[in-house]
């Protein structure tokens, strides 16, 4: 189930304002020119920033996420009628033939357990083409980056356009390695509504992702530093195999 971060509407309808401006997706611009990739399936497309902006360049596209609220915010930015949008879990993903499958941000983190985790994998296999690519990041456990997901680094507010002024920090409320929970908190000034939102994440090793690509039949081509996190997290790309034979 999606975290109710994109499940609520009201917290769905501020993710952007509070999310920034998302320069990280610039680097999944140039692995997207860097493969002569002509469409792309979107896994976690979420408010569908990042679906939007390949349609914008004129690439087929399409934004899968389990989130019925974001994906209705996605469906009224423009370029948003030139994306094919699906509500579904990436465990089941429809059957498609595309270029590269993404998963930008957080989302590789959020499958928690190895069976989950291994099922997307296979599901994002069947909808690449044959020698299609798979392109995503993870954060490394080494840099404990969760020490700063506290009250006091975290908290910001925030003016939207449909919420007004937002308070907004994020709190650890598990360690339990290689799982981290987290709690966001919502503070709505004018009626000073209270909503959170709970979340998990997965920190793999790079040898423990490198090993499920490779059981579920992907050659790793690549692993790159984030150029937005150096030294914090890696940029996965994987190749599916050929013929649908390997």
């Amino acid at each position: 189930m999606p975290d109710d971060l994109f499940a609520l509407p009201r917290l769905a309808r501020v993710y952007d304002e509070l999310d920034g401006a998302r320069d990280d997706l610039d680097h999944y611009h140039a692995i997207i020119d860097e493969l002569s990739a002509s469409s792309v399936l979107d896994v976690g497309c979420g408010t569908g920033r990042f679906a939007c902006q390949l349609a914008d360049r004129g690439v087929e596209v399409a934004g899968l996420d389990p989130a019925a609220a974001s994906l209705d915010i996605a469906r009224s930015k423009p370029d948003a009628e030139r994306v094919r949008w699906i509500h579904a879990e990436a465990t089941v993903i429809p059957e498609m033939d595309t270029d590269v499958v993404t998963m930008t941000g957080n989302v590789a983190q959020v499958f928690l357990g190895d069976a989950e985790w291994s099922l997307v994998l296979a599901s994002i296999r069947q909808a690449l083409r044959p020698g299609g690519f798979v392109v995503f990041e993870a954060r490394e456990a080494v840099a404990r980056a969760w020490e700063g997901w506290t009250r006091k680094a975290t908290f910001s507010v925030h003016d939207t356009l449909a919420e007004g002024r937002v308070e907004h920090w994020t709190e650890i409320t598990e360690i339990a390695l290689p799982l981290v929970s987290f709690r966001h908190h919502y503070v709505v000034e004018r009626d000073r509504t209270r909503l959170t939102s709970h979340s998990t994440l997965r920190f793999r090793s790079r040898s423990e992702i490198e090993r499920s690509l490779a059981e579920t039949g992907f050659e790793v081509v690549a692993v790159r530093d984030a150029p937005d996190r150096p030294g914090l997290e890696n940029v996965f790309i994987a190749r599916s195999p050929l013929s649908s034979l390997n």
